[in-house]
């Protein structure tokens, strides 16, 4: 009788390669690729959830690992969170790095956007502003790459790619379900506006560069379409304020530093056809987070550690205020 052929086995090493190669291409589709339904389920819905910066009440780290646990659980499309540490703390590399690394062990792509206590304040060893030195360690550190941190990746289109803007990488935009969303350096302290400084160098630049920022978003959205416009900053620019507020106990004796990004956010939104949501780390009135509008532009008051917001293309909210935590400041 004639054997039936025998499978012949690779050899051990060859076998090793094979199965090492196999395990690597599973773990980037993991990390990288989106299910093939993703981009179905995203046209159906999706949320993405919002850290507003829980250190800037000079809490400590474990209120911002408690946020980023929350923020997550529900499995969000991806989380913006605004600021990594308190004023009062050091503007060390070790604190950024240390920063850094607890960010990056989000579940989910975790995009960064800078907050005003994370540079404007720091001062060196001589007492004097070493504001914009940090600012670059920041950019530096945090956005080396066109990718968001965490365990899972989302890729972003930074302004540095731009070689006239090649410093502004803190800058980024993404699309999500036909929806454009991007972070502006925009910080809470009068967007960093000194009077004492004469020539204000740092903000006059980076005013130039947003003004550059902007337009590219809204022409971007205009092109292609998208249902709306996601734009997160430190500050709040107030673009939905009515026209006859103004902050007269605050700006009576400088001059009021979001005035040029307000103006142009409401002239670039009065063209766009679709929704702008704007959304800060500033805190508003005591209670849930909610969303003001403003004929197409809203403005998310984040009355929380984080929130989660819904988008539903095609229906006539865009998007709605899902869930969130209420937890008042320690």
């Amino acid at each position: 009788m004639m054997r039936t052929a025998r499978h012949r086995r690779l050899p051990l090493a060859a076998a090793r390669t094979l199965a090492a190669a196999m395990a690597l291409a599973h773990a980037a589709s993991a990390v990288y690729a989106a299910p093939a339904s993703g981009a179905a389920q995203a046209a159906r819905g999706f949320q993405f959830a919002v850290i507003g910066h829980p250190l800037q009440h000079d809490r400590d780290e474990a209120a911002l690992k408690r946020a980023i646990g929350d923020a997550t659980q529900g499995d969000p499309a991806f989380v913006v969170a605004t600021g990594i540490k308190a004023a009062s703390e050091p503007c060390s590399d070790k604190l950024y790095a240390q920063r850094h690394a607890l960010l990056n062990e989000s579940p989910q792509p975790m995009i960064v956007s800078l907050a005003g206590s994370d540079w404007t304040a720091c001062l060196n060893s001589a007492g004097r502003s070493n504001a914009i030195e940090r600012l670059n360690r920041l950019r530096e550190l945090f956005y080396v790459d066109g990718e968001s941190l965490g365990a899972r990746h989302i890729g972003v289109t930074r302004m540095s790619s731009t070689a006239k803007f090649r410093s502004y990488a803190e800058n980024a935009h993404w699309e999500y379900g036909k929806v454009l969303f991007a972070t502006i350096n925009l910080p809470a302290n009068n967007n960093h506006y000194r009077a004492e400084a004469g020539r204000n160098s740092e903000y006059e630049d980076r005013l130039v560069a947003n003004r550059a920022w902007l337009h590219r978003l809204f022409t971007l959205a205009a092109r292609q379409k998208m249902h709306g416009i996601v734009l997160f900053s430190d500050g709040d620019p107030r673009v939905t304020a009515e026209e006859g507020f103004s902050l007269l106990s605050s700006f009576q004796t400088k001059q009021d530093g979001f005035a040029e990004v307000r103006k142009q956010i409401r002239a670039l939104a009065e063209k766009y056809k679709g929704k702008v949501l704007l959304i800060d780390a500033q805190r508003g009135a005591a209670g849930e987070p909610a969303i003001q509008w403003r004929d197409n532009v809203g403005h998310l008051h984040m009355a929380a550690d984080w929130a989660e917001v819904r988008v539903t293309p095609g229906a006539a909210a865009l998007f709605t205020i899902k869930s969130g935590s209420a937890e008042a400041p320690q």
